[in-house]
């Protein structure tokens, strides 16, 4: 059996460092956050076996397309930044879903290449700006610069 993947919009910031733990802590006392895993959201199990975009398809090491399930979660995750009118993401780096500049080349060798998840793509076409759990610090300063936090 392939690799697995557990993220489920849990508690998914064990390997984050004290300085962006601290960020996500403090943005969820003021009320900015909102956890939500599109994968989860459609329809995906947790745990799940790993998938990666190959083309225009996301599909599991097995060959199984899951593309619907990815396409899904995306949508509902537009709906609800829609709905609450969040203009940034937070989405984790290299998920066929949230990747935001990166992701695994399709391949399942553990190799990364430029690229969007299918989330993340659909959150940026429709202008909502979408981070990585490496650009919190970018994030805090554009929040701060915006009078969202001080």
């Amino acid at each position: 059996m392939g690799e697995t993947v557990r993220y489920d919009g849990g508690d998914s910031c064990h390997h984050l460092n004290e300085n962006s733990s601290m960020l996500l802590q403090r943005w969820q006392q003021a009320g900015l956050l909102l956890p939500l895993c599109p994968e989860v959201e459609g329809g995906l199990p947790v745990p799940r076996p790993a998938a990666e975009i190959m083309g225009d398809k996301v599909v599991t090491q097995a060959g199984k397309d899951i593309t619907q399930a990815f396409r899904i979660g995306a949508e509902k995750a537009l709906a609800l930044c829609q709905q609450y009118q969040i203009q940034y993401a937070v989405l984790k780096q290299g998920s066929p879903s949230c990747g935001n500049s990166l992701i695994y080349n399709g391949c399942f060798s553990k190799t990364k290449i430029q690229g969007q998840g299918v989330t993340a793509r659909l959150l940026v076409t429709h202008g909502i700006h979408v981070f990585s759990e490496e650009e919190l610090n970018q994030l805090q300063e554009l929040l701060v610069h915006q009078n969202i936090l001080s």
